[in-house]
């Protein structure tokens, strides 16, 4: 279901990305894959890009074709760089990039987020999730933190649960309803990714070890590129507005404990 489409794939040098992009050409998709680093065996048309500025990702916008059947959001900061550029790559220039691509994309199209458990508390923040997802634009991010509260300690959450309610919203924004594009999310538990040590930094070993814990092992790559790409594929026609947890189950095991049930 994914034969002769063409898929923009983010973060494609490593990890969930990079895996996304080549099981994407496998299945038979044209793939333009986008990293700020170069990979050593980069799949299909590589394009180098920094999705934390507006230029950044007008850069990138302009070097895409017509033609785009999906657009795979996997990219992503830990949030050990701080929070300024973890809301930047994380929230802001994600957005930008699915707005600015939006035209550029066919009918019945998809965008697909990478968020993750972490932003499962978004609803007990919801009245500072829905005042920053509000912002339009590119805002400077480091205003943007300073104005709703986002600091180093909780900008890798913080930009989870923004990028769920954006989800949501998106889902029902005319530049995607209009031309009938399909917007969804994919959130993982721990994964064995090049940056798992980093999210251990910022989460602590605790949190990590007992999310874990919860399913019997962490994910991999392989558990979660297949999601990614069935929201990408004509099978997922009538899935819009939703987030997939691709977890093992964390986020059942997680509801089960705070719902008490």
């Amino acid at each position: 279901m994914l034969m002769g489409k063409n898929i923009v794939v983010t973060g494609a040098a490593s990890g969930i990305g990079k895996r996304t992009a080549e099981l994407a050409q496998a299945m038979g998709a044209n793939v333009f894959s986008v990293d700020r680093n170069t990979p050593d065996n980069p799949v299909g048309h590589f394009i180098a890009a920094d999705l934390g500025s507006a230029d950044g990702v007008a850069a990138l916008i302009a070097q895409l074709p017509n033609g785009i059947d999906a657009l795979a959001n996997v990219a992503g900061l830990s949030g050990t760089p701080g929070a300024v550029p973890t809301i930047a790559v994380n929230f802001l220039g994600l957005r930008a990039l699915s707005l600015g691509l939006a035209p550029k994309m066919n009918q019945y199209g998809s965008v697909i987020n990478v968020a993750s458990i972490a932003g499962f508390g978004w609803r007990g923040n919801a009245e500072k999730t829905k005042a920053a997802v509000a912002v339009e634009g590119f805002p400077d991010p480091a205003k943007f933190c300073a104005d709703h509260g986002v600091t180093d300690e909780i900008s890798y959450p913080t930009s989870k649960e923004f990028l769920l309610m954006w989800t949501y919203q998106a889902a029902q924004n005319p530049v995607f309803k209009d031309r009938n594009i399909r917007v969804n999310a994919v959130s993982p538990g721990p994964v064995e990714t090049p940056i798992l040590k980093q999210f251990r930094d910022v989460l602590g070993d605790e949190r990590v070890d007992s999310d874990i814990d919860r399913v019997g092992r962490a994910g991999t790559a392989n558990d979660i590129a297949p999601s990614i790409l069935f929201l990408a594929s004509d099978g997922a026609r009538w899935v819009n507005g939703t987030n997939i947890a691709c977890d093992g189950g964390l986020e059942a095991s997680i509801l089960a404990e705070v719902m008490d049930f």
